[in-house]
């Protein structure tokens, strides 16, 4: 039996914070010390910081990035620890995972996978480095002394255990390089990754990791980045140690933490004996050539009583509301922390979109407290002089979020006591600062200046859109000055839905410095906000109040009201939210042709005819192609799943194009043959 305790850790890094990056990876260091662990993984660049982007090629970041793996080595007696960096090598960069022990650089392993989709951009910055390939790298230290170290696909042999890597994407792929680690005898397989959260991504995560310590009869490591870390990717940490075909650590995601470990004593002869009893097992001759020996005296373990892992959020049938919850309330919270701004605003209507936002910011709040305490939130936001004096007269988390977030109700003439009253509620349920800015009389300021000149009235009959869009803009510079005023972020309420289809005013209701809904869709938010009403994340409360804005229909509420209500709803002017919902995912996510659309979407719908379905879609395809520029403007949203549209992280289009006239064409030929009535 050889036991060696292991761990993970998750930390909140962010690019070019040399000193707060190092002090986050030195606490983990010293919590494993602590823990009586011997090997500890940390993330992927996780000593610069995963997002920085094209100044990854600045000699500078890599010259000190490489003196505080130096500085970290110097941490490491009696442990072995994992930490990643980009490292620069004949003429080009590669994102490399060190290995230290006891005090010193063993050698680097090299990302082998680029991830080079969606929100990655890797190949941009980094090469792949070659399976099976090693060199030797070169630094000059201050004395003038050349050091070298292995650099590539290796195996580190350190006191008679094994130790391989996968870095992120390198288990992702089908060929990835476990396979070929396991035939070279591999022990323990470390996995040091930056992976964004998106909805569901953690099953796939864990499924993995386990098994690849079946199959691979390893004892398997991931290490996580964790919080908001450059301004539009969320990363959940949520660090796994899985041995023997089972999950023996997982940790804690969405933590406000600035580090996040889990550990485990792990067993390296059990999971060696599985290995030897596969018959598909089949050792590569050649592998000492791929191995760099490194003495190293693992210490004696005793057998840990194994830890029945706690029924969590995790565990519960809601899972995809907490995680958007935990990931949006994380994501707000770091962004406060890391721009150093005074709070949040929102320009709160008496819809789902603003309460939603508003809500969030809450629930950032109540949920760094919850895990903070009084005393490390206000550690986190030291320069809030209003939070600090609201915890100092002896308030809580409520009264804190009415120190960070100030919200606004504007009306002007189409607006209606319903939403007034919706918005006024939901500030005050959540705790939140709450004000009044009547702005009609600047809106029909606006319409008779322009009147004046043009020498005629406007009309809702022949200047609908404009008379729209001024009551959207005419709000905008009060609520920019109140953000102004608090030296505080202005939250933008779009959500994807409408940005795929443009409905939404520029330097209107899309003003703002960040879209915390724009990775999101409309009809998941109603569902969120129903779920609210009377559930709440684990640690919360629900919000009674939600009441108020569930019972309404979703509307822009600027035309003027007619008898038996108002006139305007979002699916009017659209279509229903779940088709067009279903339609982006088609033709978006999935890239099929309008007509292809309508054949996926037919079977699906069959209350609706053909032609309306097709009517929806040509819609849908012709807002989507004339409002790119909308796309390209919004403000930078979070990242939650892979339909997201922002054409800066996920789905890029062109600004001009053909509109599809050809594909629409058929569409409509198509319908007008009977074909989609058989």
């Amino acid at each position: 039996m050889r036991l060696i305790k292991v761990a993970v850790a998750c930390v909140n890094q962010t690019p070019f914070a040399w000193d707060t990056n190092f002090a986050h990876l030195k606490m983990a260091i010293e919590q494993a010390r602590g823990d009586g662990v011997t090997m500890i993984c940390l993330p992927e660049l996780a000593i610069t910081g995963y997002g920085c982007e094209d100044a990854f090629f600045m000699d500078g970041l890599q010259d000190t990035a490489f003196s505080q793996l130096e500085a970290l080595a110097a941490l490491t007696h009696g442990m072995v620890v994992a930490v990643g960096l980009p490292l620069y090598h004949e003429k080009a960069l590669y994102n490399a995972a060190a290995v230290l022990a006891d005090g010193a650089i063993v050698g680097f392993a090299a990302k082998q996978f680029l991830a080079g989709d969606g929100i990655h951009y890797e190949p941009r910055w980094f090469k792949a480095w070659p399976a099976g390939e090693i060199d030797v790298l070169e630094r000059t230290a201050p004395d003038g002394t050349i050091m070298r170290y292995p650099l590539g696909d290796l195996v580190f042999d350190i006191g008679d255990v094994r130790i391989g890597f996968e870095i992120c994407e390198d288990a992702w792929v089908a060929n990835r390089p476990g396979v070929d680690l396991a035939l070279r005898g591999v022990d323990i397989m470390c996995n040091p990754s930056a992976s964004h959260f998106a909805f569901r991504k953690y099953v796939i995560r864990q499924r993995f990791a386990i098994e690849a310590s079946r199959a691979f009869g390893v004892t398997y490591l991931y290490a996580n980045l964790m919080g908001n870390e450059a301004g539009r990717i969320i990363y959940d940490g949520g660090g796994l140690i899985a041995s023997n075909n089972e999950l023996v650590a997982r940790g804690r995601r969405f933590s406000f933490n600035d580090v996040e470990m889990s550990s485990a004593v792990v067993d390296i002869d059990a999971n060696r004996r599985e290995q030897a009893r596969r018959g598909s097992h089949r050792p590569r001759h050649d592998a000492e050539e791929l191995v760099v020996d490194h003495p190293f005296r693992w210490p004696t373990r005793t057998p840990e009583a194994a830890s029945k892992r706690e029924v969590s959020w995790e565990d519960r049938a809601s899972v995809t509301e907490e995680e958007f919850s935990r990931a949006v309330a994380l994501g707000l919270w770091d962004y406060l922390r890391k721009s150093r701004a005074q709070g949040y605003v929102v320009s709160l209507s008496g819809g789902a979109d603003s309460a939603a936002c508003a809500i969030l910011v809450a629930l950032a709040v109540k949920l760094a407290f919850a895990e903070l305490g009084p005393g490390g939130a206000c550690q986190h936001l030291p320069w809030i002089k209003r939070l600090q004096d609201a915890i100092e007269g002896g308030g809580g988390a409520q009264e804190a979020v009415g120190a960070l977030l100030a919200c606004a109700y504007q009306p002007t003439e189409n607006s209606g006591p319903v939403t007034h009253n919706a918005a006024e509620q939901v500030a005050k349920a959540i705790g939140a600062e709450f004000h009044v800015f009547d702005v009609d009389a600047l809106y029909k300021g606006y319409i008779s200046t322009v009147e004046a000149s043009l020498g005629r009235k406007l009309s809702w009959t022949e200047d609908d859109v404009t008379l729209q869009n001024i009551q959207a803009r005419v709000r905008a510079p009060s609520i920019w000055m109140l953000a102004n005023l608090r030296g505080s972020v202005l939250l933008t309420t779009s959500n994807r839905s409408e940005a795929a289809v443009g409905y939404a005013t520029m330097d209107g209701d899309t003003s703002g410095g960040l879209a915390p809904l724009g990775g999101i869709d409309k009809p998941f938010l109603r569902a969120w906000l129903r779920w609210l009403e009377t559930k709440a994340p684990v640690g919360t409360e629900p919000i009674p109040e939600l009441r108020y804005i569930n019972a309404q229909q979703p509307t822009a509420e600027l035309r003027p009201k007619v008898a038996g209500g108002n006139a305007q709803t979002d699916e009017a002017d659209l279509m229903p939210y779940e088709f067009l919902e279903a339609v982006e995912d088609a033709a978006i996510r999935d890239k099929h042709t309008p007509l292809e659309v309508l054949q996926h979407l037919l079977p699906q719908h069959p209350q609706h005819s053909p032609l309306q379905l097709a009517t929806w879609i040509e819609r849908f395809f012709r807002l989507w192609c004339k409002n790119q520029w909308k796309r390209e403007r919004l403000a930078p949203s979070f990242h939650l799943d892979d339909r997201n549209v922002d054409p800066r992280s996920w789905c890029r289009f062109p600004i001009l194009s053909g509109n599809f006239e050809r594909e629409l064409a058929e569409l409509r030929a198509f319908v007008a043959s009977g074909n989609a009535d058989r």
